[in-house]
């Protein structure tokens, strides 16, 4: 009956095939193609006679959701227009519920967001045992618009679909089958199959499809004392978790409760409202934008990696905390490993990482204990090069002292087969000066894993002078195996991420030299929205590491990141305070009940800095917001002007999944488009004097008079 570039309509047997298969991609998605052939197919099914329908999809996947690639054109528009898009899908959706007959959705793969509230609008549901539903719009600032609100709180109750939203958590078929979000489980080879035969028990009248109709139309079943009890307790743990830097969730609670008592039509109307509130929040532009980021970095890689073999077995040179991590990362996503020590000590130290991480996943029932020994037995410690040659890739994580690392990879090199890639896992020493004197320089290259590596989700694949492509695309391919992202940049100093947090920290230092008080400083970049303030962060990567990496940054950008006298780092490794790691820093730490580190204030640190202050500079809570963030963005954008990356996408990308940055502001240069440009030259210029740290660069200047942007 109909054969568009998404859905295809059939009329057998009085029963209407609508089948989605989205032309020129893998995967399913509501765009404005195919919403509009959506809507043509109901006209087409309104005018023919039939006793019911069955909607599936010819691909691995149902219906991702609607095409995030196009919401940032439509949070363009104004209110009314966005209002007038939202019901005209709305329309569609409500008379696809609304036909005079019964219907089936076959669900296999992944239904989630609009391909679920697509779904929704059937009386049944019909999933394939490895199916997952959900609604996790939140994740991107926003919230359901087509329906999801309305009609998921009608079928499993507001509890459960509160805690669904408000979670944007992915719901498998058989926790979904057992609140009846779907209703029912099978292979999926017998998918179809199935949904038929329930959509000709519904056409029978053995399911009473009329009553799962009437339901989803009507309001939700809770009197006024329930109603309060069940959406007020959910604002407050709504928000505990949420925080008050993401809205969404919370008006998620506040429009379920409106609708709660209304019909669907009523209900709706308050969910377009608070889905166009959302949508005009800067949160959601964000967070949209870190999802069309994450997309464009997977892109990047894909096409770096056409064409490379997978890593098959690979060595880890160093086995401490950090070669421990690597090798438990690579052995527990498939890839085995040899970690090689010179001492058996440390070799213990690594199996003890890995096996503690393996530990944790058990007790949380995430690997059962026959997957745990295989990836134990997967990593093998050694003493000697003796394996070497079996491998092909190997990672060099031993101390962070470039004279110690050219003597080992030099040994590696002669130890392994010409074709093996050799990466040296360092976070600030030049690729290119490891590289001298190696026989084989174009294999190798720069692998920065963050700690702790099994959480942290980035790594840096740096290109030196003479890395080869197919060495930086092999680099890039073990990340991957690894289920890390990875982000290729062209090397200098600190690379891309420490090369921007150093600055960052050298705004710090000059602060405490002015007399602002840490903690002060601290709960103004959390209020901001980092995890942890820059005093916090320092005890956390250890202020022994950050005095070593500060020498490397100040010999390599001396222009902008030395000091001429002691600075407060300086201060602090003299008197033995390396932050976490002997528990005494900026902080104190005591282990509380869970075994974590708890940061406490002991007034002894104030003796240790009483000394550095040069003299008492009265700020703002702006400034020392201004005074921590220029220099960020700046050593940003000088990292653009420099080709260390091709995109402020790879800039920003870097910053929130190696350094946490907050997502709801999506990046440093994301977060200077957001703030202006001309207003970044002015507060720039209140901070002149501090030199060359707080000097905008080229790029932001003509930004400044031209009103261009990063984005």
């Amino acid at each position: 009956m109909y054969q568009g570039e998404a859905f295809e309509l059939s009329l057998k047997d009085e029963i209407y095939h609508l089948v989605f298969n989205l032309k020129n991609t893998s995967a399913n998605v509501l765009n404005s193609q195919a919403l509009k052939e959506l809507g043509e197919c109901l006209e087409l099914m309104k005018k023919n006679v039939a006793k019911g329908m069955i909607l599936s999809s010819a691909k691995e996947g149902f219906i991702f959701g609607a095409d995030v690639t196009e919401f940032l054109t439509h949070f363009k528009k104004t209110d009314q227009e966005l209002k007038t898009w939202i019901s005209e899908i709305n329309k569609i959706f409500n008379d696809i519920e609304d036909l005079p007959f019964p219907k089936v959705a076959a669900i296999n793969g992944f239904a989630l967001g609009g391909g679920f509230e697509l779904a929704l609008t059937s009386e049944y549901r019909i999933a394939g045992i490895k199916a997952q539903v959900g609604l996790p719009e939140t994740k991107l600032g926003i919230m359901p618009g087509w329906g999801g609100t309305v009609r998921l709180p009608r079928l499993i109750g507001a509890d459960f679909a509160i805690e669904w939203i408000t979670s944007a958590k992915y719901v498998k078929a058989d926790e979904a089958l057992k609140l009846g979000a779907i209703d029912g489980v099978v292979e999926e080879s017998q998918l179809l199959q199935a949904a038929l035969k329930t959509l000709k028990h519904a056409m029978d009248g053995h399911l009473d499809w009329k009553k799962k109709q009437a339901d989803k139309k009507a309001p939700l079943k809770l009197d006024k004392i329930e109603s309060m009890m069940s959406f007020e307790g959910a604002k407050g743990m709504v928000f505990a978790a949420a925080g008050p830097h993401y809205p969404a969730p919370l008006k998620v609670v506040e429009e379920i409760q409106k609708g709660a008592r209304c019909s669907r039509d009523e209900a709706l109307v308050f969910e377009t409202d608070a889905f166009v509130f959302c949508a005009k929040t800067p949160q959601a532009e964000s967070l949209v934008q870190v999802f069309l980021g994450d997309q464009y970095l997977k892109k990047v890689s894909k096409k770096i990696t056409d064409g490379c073999i997978p890593t098959k077995k690979a060595a880890i040179l160093g086995a401490g905390i950090m070669g421990g991590g690597i090798s438990y990362q690579s052995a527990s996503t498939g890839t085995p490993v040899i970690m090689k020590d010179i001492k058996t000590e440390q070799l213990d130290l690594g199996m003890n990482e890995a096996s503690k991480l393996l530990t944790k996943l058990v007790e949380s029932k995430k690997m059962n204990q026959d997957k745990m020994a295989k990836v134990i037995t997967s990593i093998t410690p050694t003493l000697t090069f003796g394996d070497f040659t079996q491998v092909d890739f190997v990672v060099e994580a031993v101390v962070e002292n470039e004279k110690v690392k050219k003597t080992v990879l030099a040994d590696v090199e002669n130890a392994v087969d010409p074709k093996t890639i050799v990466a040296s896992n360092t976070s600030t020493i030049s690729i290119t000066s490891l590289s001298e004197g190696l026989k084989r320089p174009e294999n190798f290259i720069g692998m920065h894993f963050f700690n702790p590596v099994h959480r942290m989700p980035l790594v840096e694949i740096i290109r030196g002078k003479k890395s080869s492509e197919a060495s930086v695309a092999k680099g890039v391919q073990y990340a991957l195996q690894m289920g890390k992202t990875p982000i290729v940049v062209n090397d200098c100093p600190g690379f891309l991420v420490n090369r921007i947090l150093f600055p960052y920290f050298n705004g710090f230092i000059f602060m405490i030299d002015d007399g602002v008080e840490f903690t002060r400083i601290d709960k103004v970049m959390e209020k901001f929205g980092w995890p942890m303030g820059p005093a916090y962060l320092l005890d956390v990567v250890g202020i022994d590491t950050g005095e070593h990496a500060s020498k490397i940054m100040a010999q390599g950008f001396p222009d902008r990141m030395s000091f001429k006298e002691k600075t407060i780092l300086q201060a602090m490794y003299e008197n033995k305070r390396f932050g976490q790691k002997n528990a005494k820093g900026f902080y104190e730490y005591e282990i509380d009940k869970k075994g974590k580190p708890k940061k406490v204030l002991n007034p002894e640190v104030y003796n240790i800095i009483k000394p550095i202050v040069k003299r008492t500079v009265e700020v703002s809570d702006e400034d020392i917001l201004m005074r921590m963030m220029l220099p960020m963005i700046f050593e940003a954008s000088r990292c653009l002007e420099d080709k260390i990356v091709n995109s402020a996408t790879e800039v920003d990308m870097g910053l929130l999944l190696g350094l946490g940055f907050p997502p709801f502001r999506a990046g440093a240069l994301k977060y200077a488009d957001g703030l202006g440009h001309k207003k970044i030259v002015e507060s720039a210029a209140k901070f002149a004097h501090l030199g060359k740290l707080y000097e905008p660069t080229n790029t932001i200047k003509e930004f400044a008079q031209t009103n261009k942007t990063f984005y």
